[in-house]
């Protein structure tokens, strides 16, 4: 393994009492969300389509304008960081995202070292093996001479994390990371991101594999209508009475035989209960 690029540990990510209306919209995407990403856990957010899980990532992106409310990066407010500044905080794993060019894989998770360099400095030792740890802990390392316009939407899902791991902030927040991955795959980023939150970085994930967050998540937030419905661990989150509201559907909260974590199994439609 590659030498592992350093982090700065022990910062937390804050929404606080966030509100998002999109233009043209009567009610609001947020609605009074906060959301707190501790340093040395995984923190998940959940909830069905529509519920606002995307806004909170599109908030930190400065692409959904706030109502109310405000999000801090450690002790500052997120208005108060460049660009420059921010991406030296957190790395951003956005749930949809097009290479305006085809570039090589290695050059592609490259771009996530920009942040470190001068604007017309080329790539130090560091960054270079920054670029190499990622590749090889995302599970890329094979392809990383391709052209990313060549990749399957898997291949794909695992060099944008990549980048995300080579830009070696603080803070991570991935929007659906495990999209379009096998079940070795996908088991292989959820263990990756416990092992960076017991390295000590903050991990904001948002994610519909509920039973996986569940594992894994030392604190998750149920999103609904742009509300927050639940909050805590597992065992107050993973609940029936309330998964079955939320997500309008007839089902089941068991026990993984495997870890011992709760674990919803959804019921045949024809079993749904008339209200």
């Amino acid at each position: 393994m590659s030498a592992v690029p350093a982090v700065a540990p022990g910062v937390a990510l804050h929404f606080e009492r966030v509100s998002v209306r999109y233009a043209g919209h009567a009610q609001r995407a947020l609605n009074d969300v906060s959301v707190r990403a501790l340093s040395g856990r995984v923190t998940a957010v959940v909830g069905p389509n529509g519920s606002g899980k995307s806004t909170l990532v599109r908030t930190l992106l400065r692409r959904a304008p706030m109502e109310q409310g405000q999000i801090r990066v450690g002790d500052a407010p997120l208005a108060s960081f460049d660009a420059r500044a921010l991406a030296r905080r957190i790395a951003i794993v956005p749930q949809r995202e097009e290479p305006v060019l085809p570039l090589r894989v290695e050059e592609f998770v490259a771009l996530g070292r920009h942040a470190h360099r001068s604007a017309f400095g080329g790539m130090g030792r560091d960054d270079r093996d920054a670029v190499q740890y990622a590749l090889e802990r995302a599970g890329i390392t094979d392809a990383m001479h391709r052209r990313t316009d060549t990749l399957s939407g898997g291949e794909w899902q695992r060099v944008r994390i990549a980048r995300a791991l080579a830009q070696a902030a603080p803070v991570l927040v991935l929007d659906e990371p495990t999209t379009f991955l096998d079940i070795a795959h996908e088991m292989a980023v959820f263990e990756l991101l416990d092992a960076l939150a017991q390295q000590g970085q903050t991990v904001l994930l948002v994610s519909h594999q509920l039973n996986l967050v569940a594992r894994f998540a030392a604190h998750i937030v149920l999103l609904h209508r742009g509300t927050v419905a639940a909050a805590g661990d597992a065992d107050a989150v993973m609940r029936g009475e309330i998964l079955e509201r939320v997500y309008d559907w007839p089902l089941v909260v068991t026990r993984d035989p495997a870890v011992g974590a709760p674990a919803l199994l959804p019921l045949r439609g024809r079993a749904r209960r008339t209200p």
